[in-house]
């Protein structure tokens, strides 16, 4: 068995239900780009109730900080599998390419539209044009790209910012700088790690073995690790610390899917596949969900501004209208919207009701 077939076989509660076999998509990578779109509506909504009590703050915070390192690692993954379908190098690097031009423009586009929202699709856009190739190296070699990056991530990212000459050069340049470097909430150069061990842990096989115990172990190290350096008050967004924590979030809900995903008794089967439902969904549709969500706080920001008491429709809109709203196109309609788009950019049309029609067999089941 191959490390894709592998996969594939670690997810019953993808393939099984109720004793019968269904083809599809990997569960795992959708539900992980469902949780991060579900993270990134939480964070973004936060400003709708501006005065909550401090536990929830600091539940929103870490959603806030989990949704675009999760983001990274899916793209991984879904890049890993795009080589593994096969097809000509030049052809899915120029299509690899166009995605990401895609996300770029699109990002680009939607920072004008004057929401409070940090638009971080550009910077996932670079993510994918320069993460891609290095996909075509052995594990080995990118493992050891990986390991750099995190080790010379903290002092490179010192140095950019002292480059004083990146304020005077042209547009285009200091948009290119802020995405590798100097964004406040991004950086292409912490986001290619992720990138590249989601790619490996595809690689690896999604299933429970000694690699995802180690990453259970990690997880909560990790976190500790910068919880300690944020008490004392040496962390700083970019750095190590600040790294370890995105390590510890990202690990443990990659940990805890794998294990929901890999359950074997029927009763926990069944249970998990309620639970992976919207996941799947809002993952399957997290391009079109983000751009409706910006849009929707975009009108709000211009109409009004930012709340200075808390408005919970504005959230409840958000959060559980945006999760309603996934699942619906998802269950009736199919691929999301831009999904479709970039399918037809990038010359991986996708069928706009495909979707819906599994969704539609799962349902007979």
């Amino acid at each position: 068995m191959d490390q894709y077939s592998a996969g594939m076989a670690a997810e019953p509660t993808e393939r099984r239900l109720r004793g019968k076999t269904m083809p599809g998509r990997l569960l795992i990578p959708d539900a992980l780009r469902g949780f991060a779109i579900i993270a990134m509506l939480i964070a973004h909504a936060a400003s709708f109730v501006p005065n909550v009590p401090w536990a929830a703050q600091f539940v929103t915070a870490n959603f806030s900080e989990l949704a675009s390192p999760l983001f990274a690692l899916v793209m991984g993954m879904s890049a890993e599998l795009v080589w593994r379908r096969g097809g000509r190098v030049g052809t899915t690097l120029l299509q690899q390419m166009l995605r990401g031009l895609f996300l770029i423009v699109l990002g680009v586009w939607m920072a004008t539209w004057g929401s409070w929202v940090a638009v971080i699709l550009s910077y996932l856009g670079l993510l994918i044009i320069l993460g891609a190739p290095i996909l075509l190296a052995r594990t080995p070699v990118v493992i050891a790209v990986t390991a750099v990056l995190l080790v010379v991530s903290q002092p490179l990212l010192a140095l950019a910012r002292t480059w004083v000459w990146i304020y005077s050069a042209p547009v285009p340049v200091q948009e290119f700088m802020t995405w590798m470097f100097l964004g406040p909430q991004y950086r292409v150069v912490n986001l290619l790690p992720m990138f590249l061990i989601g790619a490996l842990l595809i690689r690896h096989g999604l299933k429970r073995d000694r690699l995802l115990w180690a990453l259970a172990v990690i997880a909560p190290l990790a976190y500790l690790a910068w919880a300690i350096g944020q008490r004392l008050g040496a962390v700083q967004s970019g750095d190590y610390l600040d790294t370890l924590k995105d390590i510890g979030l990202v690990f443990a809900v990659y940990v805890c899917v794998v294990v929901a995903a890999t359950v074997r008794r029927e009763r926990a089967e069944r249970f998990w596949a309620g639970i992976f439902v919207p996941l799947r969904a809002c993952g399957q549709v997290a391009l079109s969900l983000y751009l409706l969500h910006v849009g929707l706080i975009a009108l709000w920001n211009n109409a009004y501004g930012r709340p200075a008491e808390n408005f919970y429709p504005g959230w409840l809109v958000i959060v559980p209208g945006m999760i309603l709203v996934g699942w619906l196109w998802w269950r009736f309609v199919g691929t999301g919207p831009v999904e479709w788009v970039m399918g037809w950019i990038t010359g991986r049309p996708k069928p706009l009701r495909r979707a819906a029609e599994k969704s539609r067999r799962i349902a007979a089941l």
